[in-house]
């Protein structure tokens, strides 16, 4: 069954609408998936999942790998991360979830979005929202992380927000060294410049970053860039590889 509308465009009507209306996320997803034809969000979620670029994407990535996810604001990029997890999940993998920005509740309801119950993954899903988190932090977490575990970071930029904190730059550093050392797939999300034009180019790319403080981002071995709906996966290449913006002081 085809829907009236790509389904991340149907996500944010749910949003809205739980907001004006003043009812839970899961009542205005599930409001929404009745009017596209189906019972229950989870079911047209599931429907979806068949044909789901998450899927595909996991399919392309391998223990060791270092992953940036990058997006502008409202074009999914989150969700992606998670549906990344989810799907790892799905195929027996552990997963972690570290975010200086969502909080336990935020992340229930962005996986009820996807399908997905939050407590029924909790065996395998690893939460932390702790003010702490860096690298090391992170590192240190994940000692003993099977390997092909998937790790989400939300976000990129926010790891350079403590001056306590070792640089960006050696920060990612510290975490591409650890994926290849013990197998896991550091995934994190990334913001995009504002200046980044969409009706001049489909989809951003490594030059679209947005970078507090300069971080070379060939450290990363592969980029997902989402735009509209439409995401597509990158091979970071090496010294021939554009150089991204550098903004000091954007945040």
């Amino acid at each position: 069954m085809g829907l009236s509308v790509p389904i991340y465009q149907l996500k944010r009507q749910a949003k809205q609408s739980s907001r004006k209306n003043g009812v839970p996320l899961t009542e205005a997803l599930n409001r929404i998936a009745k009017r596209e034809g189906f019972e229950s969000w989870s079911l047209l979620a599931s429907q979806q999942a068949g044909l789901s670029t998450a899927t595909k994407l996991l399919d392309a990535l391998i223990p060791g790998d270092l992953v940036l996810l990058g997006a502008r604001p409202g074009h999914g990029k989150t969700l992606m991360g998670l549906e990344l997890i989810v799907e790892s999940i799905k195929r027996g993998n552990d997963a972690a979830f570290y975010s200086l920005e969502c909080t336990e509740s935020e992340l229930a309801e962005r996986l009820a979005i996807l399908g997905a119950n939050f407590t029924a993954l909790s065996d395998n899903l690893a939460l932390d929202t702790s003010d702490e988190i860096c690298a090391d932090y992170i590192i240190n977490k994940l000692s003993r992380a099977p390997r092909g575990t998937v790790v989400l970071v939300d976000y990129l930029q926010l790891l350079d927000q403590k001056r306590t904190c070792p640089t960006l730059a050696d920060q990612v550093s510290a975490l591409s060294s650890f994926a290849k050392t013990a197998g896991v797939i550091f995934v994190l999300v990334s913001q995009i410049d504002r200046s980044y034009d969409s009706p001049g180019k489909s989809l951003p790319d490594i030059t679209d970053v947005r970078l507090p403080n300069a971080l070379d981002l060939t450290m990363f071995t592969k980029a997902i860039f989402m735009n509209d709906g439409t995401a597509k996966l990158q091979t970071v290449c090496s010294s021939r590889c554009p150089k991204p913006k550098f903004e000091q002081g954007s945040l």
